[in-house]
């Protein structure tokens, strides 16, 4: 969404237009669900707190000083809801994931990690390493899930990862390559690569 469209939409909410919430859910619906999906590994609770962040955002709209970029502040907003699910989840225990692989794909836009393969041996290795990434994401923690989400899969600049996060560019980098490793030696451990046993 350019800015232009961001700032008619912002004043359009300031304002409690009737049509403002709706059209703030048609147009970042399905970008802020994949950032709390991806964070939370649950589709459920993915959904409820999605809704919280738009609630959320409408009642604090006049809270938005316009120092970022309104798409960068909405984020920020979904990533520290995401973050209280987490901990409130890890407050009581509850370790239970939905597998990426269960979710329609009309339901996550622009999944990276999908891939239409007309071989079914190929289709079948796409699918293995979609599951092992999605487990590698889970193993890590939190602050590194959610640099890697940001930046990998929904291909932010560090700069608003920065402003999303509070933490500097530095520390993103520093955070995102750590959590890159990470994840890569997870894949490499349980991935079979083609020609391998």
């Amino acid at each position: 969404m350019d800015s232009r469209r961001d700032r008619k939409l912002v004043r359009a909410l300031r304002a409690r237009e009737e049509d403002a919430f709706s059209e703030l859910v048609r147009t970042y619906q399905h970008k802020v669900f994949n950032i709390i999906f991806r964070i939370l590994g649950d589709r459920h609770e993915a959904e409820d707190v999605a809704q919280e962040v738009f609630i959320t955002v409408f009642k604090h709209i006049d809270s938005f000083r316009g120092e970022a970029k309104f798409s960068t502040w909405l984020y920020r907003v979904a990533t520290n809801h995401a973050r209280n699910r987490v901990k409130y989840l890890s407050r009581r225990s509850r370790k239970k994931h939905q597998d990426i692989l269960d979710t329609p794909e009309g339901d996550m836009a622009d999944n990276p990690l999908g891939s239409q393969l007309a071989r079914p041996d190929k289709q079948a290795q796409a699918h293995q390493l979609e599951a092992i990434i999605k487990d590698g994401l889970a193993m890590l923690g939190a602050e590194h899930r959610e640099i890697i989400v940001l930046r990998d899969i929904e291909n932010l600049t560090y700069h608003e990862i920065s402003e999303i996060t509070g933490l500097a560019e530095g520390t993103v980098k520093s955070r995102l390559f750590r959590a890159r490793v990470a994840l890569k030696i997870y894949v490499k451990e349980h991935y079979e690569f083609e020609g391998e046993p």
